[in-house]
Formats: C-alpha cells, sequence, structure tokens
C-alpha cells in the first residue's frame, strides 16, 4: 500500500488498517516507560474495559529496535515481548493535561504551524483542502489512569460528531495511550511493531487500490492500533501485536463487539473494521465502512 503523497517508507509505518493503514510509528529516540500485565482480567466498564493500574516494571523503549522486513515491506510479525502482552504503557503528554481532569476538547481552523507539523501527510494533490479539515483536541484516559489531552486532524463535517464520541469514551474511563499527529518523521521512520499512536488524518491511497482511503479525506480514525491490530492471514499490524490477536482475553484499550467503544462510534454512524469478514481491523473506524 502506497501513500499518495509520501514515500514507499509510509508503507512500512503506517500501514494498519486492511484498506488503510493505521499511525502507530514512533521516534526511536522517545522512551516510553512500560508497566508489568497484571495476572488478572480488567474489569468492564459498560462494557469497555477500563483502567487498572499495575506495578512499574523495567522500561519498554517504544520505536527502539526495526524489524526485519518481508518481501511486502511490511516488518516482520515477532512473538509479543512479555511486558507488552497486556500493554498498559503511561503516556507522555505534548498537551497540557485538561484542567480539574474533566473532559474538555477544542475545535479550530488548520493553522500554518498545524500545516507546518503535519509534514508530508498532507499536500495539494490531496483530495481535500486544508480549509475542509479541523484541528480537535480532546480530553482522554491513559493506561496511567491520569487525564490526558491529544489532538486529531478530522473532517470539518466530522469534528463534532468526533468530540462526542471521544466524551463517550472518557466518561467510560476507555483508556487511550497516546493521540498525537503523524508527521513526516513517522511517514520515514522504519517499522518497529510496537507504536500504539491514535490517529486520523493522512493522505494516502487505499492498500492494493489506486483509490484514496477514508483517513485521506479526514473521515477515519484508528484508535489504540497495538491493542487492536489489523489481521489478515498471516499479517498482523503493528506486528509485535500478536497477543492482542486473542479477543476473549479482555484487556483494557480493546473495542469488543457490543461494547461502549464501539458503541460510542456506531452513535454517529462509523463503522467498525473488527466487524469485517475477510479480514479484522479492530483499530479502524470510518464514516463509509471502508
Amino acid at each position: 500500500m502506497r501513500s499518495l503523497v509520501t514515500a514507499a517508507a509510509a508503507v512500512v509505518l503506517l500501514a494498519g488498517c486492511s484498506t488503510t493503514q493505521g499511525f502507530y510509528g514512533e521516534s526511536p529516540e522517545s522512551p516510553t516507560p512500560t508497566v508489568a500485565p497484571s495476572p488478572a482480567a480488567a474489569p468492564s466498564v459498560g462494557g469497555a474495559t477500563s483502567v487498572v493500574p499495575s506495578p512499574v516494571a523495567p522500561l519498554w523503549r517504544v520505536g527502539a529496535s526495526p524489524l526485519p522486513l518481508r518481501p511486502d515491506g511490511f516488518g516482520q510479525a515477532l512473538p509479543t515481548p512479555t511486558v507488552l502482552r497486556d500493554r498498559r504503557l503511561p503516556t507522555l503528554d505534548l498537551l497540557s493535561p485538561p484542567a480539574g481532569g474533566r473532559f474538555a476538547a477544542t475545535v479550530g481552523a488548520v493553522t500554518p504551524a498545524i500545516r507546518t507539523r503535519m509534514g508530508q501527510t498532507w499536500s495539494p494533490a490531496c483530495p481535500v483542502p486544508l480549509s475542509a479539515l479541523r484541528y480537535v483536541t480532546v480530553a482522554f484516559r491513559g493506561f496511567d489512569g491520569k487525564a490526558h489531552r491529544g489532538e486529531l486532524v478530522v473532517a470539518a463535517s466530522a469534528a463534532p460528531k468526533i468530540v462526542s464520541v471521544f466524551r463517550n469514551l472518557y466518561a467510560a474511563g476507555f483508556p487511550i495511550e497516546e493521540m498525537r499527529l503523524p508527521t513526516t518523521q513517522d511517514v520515514l521512520a522504519k517499522p518497529t511493531g510496537d507504536g500504539n499512536n491514535t490517529a486520523a488524518y493522512v493522505c494516502r491511497a487505499a492498500r492494493g487500490q489506486t483509490r484514496f482511503s477514508q483517513h485521506a479525506y479526514g473521515l477515519a480514525i484508528d484508535v489504540n492500533p497495538y491493542d487492536n491490530p489489523e489481521v489478515k492471514r498471516d499479517l498482523v499490524l503493528p506486528e509485535l501485536a500478536s497477543a492482542y490477536k486473542e479477543r476473549s482475553w479482555h484487556r483494557p484499550g480493546m473495542f469488543l463487539s457490543g461494547g461502549a467503544g464501539v458503541g460510542a462510534f456506531s452513535a454517529i454512524g462509523w463503522a467498525w473494521g473488527g466487524a469485517w469478514h475477510s479480514s479484522k481491523d479492530y483499530m479502524h473506524f470510518s464514516a463509509d465502512g471502508s
């Protein structure tokens, strides 16, 4: 799958959805500490797995170890490291947390500064102009049990609906590890198979097709891709997330059929890739179901 505005390296980094690619590349120099897996299953809040803090364990450096590549350019799917089998990494704040731990959101234009940060994820050749996109910030709960604030670029028409989704996820205690804009650095990075960034906009084609994906219109979001990988035959994306192919083992941050997480997107009319038949894309939600 090749982006319409990026080099082939973007395929390796951003691949994550069956018809769309996820966004979970991390810079190798950005260490993220992990916490040890808990032997007990996490409780459920309204059908969504909720945050259960665990004891601190040795650091896991997200993005530190590039994977050997498959002939198709993706990284090889390797066994899930023990510390990531029940992944609960704390969030590194890029934006200030919401005041008082309350849900808060903003919707604004894509400013020149935001456009610069987006880098190669948008170009004038993309199907929507910047004026048709919105920069959105929303509060979210981390796996560390704390309130955080993340950022997305989405279609202007979808922005109010997306705010309502994350308001509901916040109320349900659904944890999210990271939510930041994909950048050129992500596009050019080599696959490491351990990223978990929640993101929406990037201008590229659907896999194996010449048409634009829903992400290129700002009408798709990938949430917690490591906890909700794409699975198709021998392909797992992110490549170290094989432990999360087992969906009957309910861990925080997973989307479950009938759960509050899937319900939050269903309420705005968006469809879930976890309900697809030929493949499963558990991270992926989109306006038209593709």
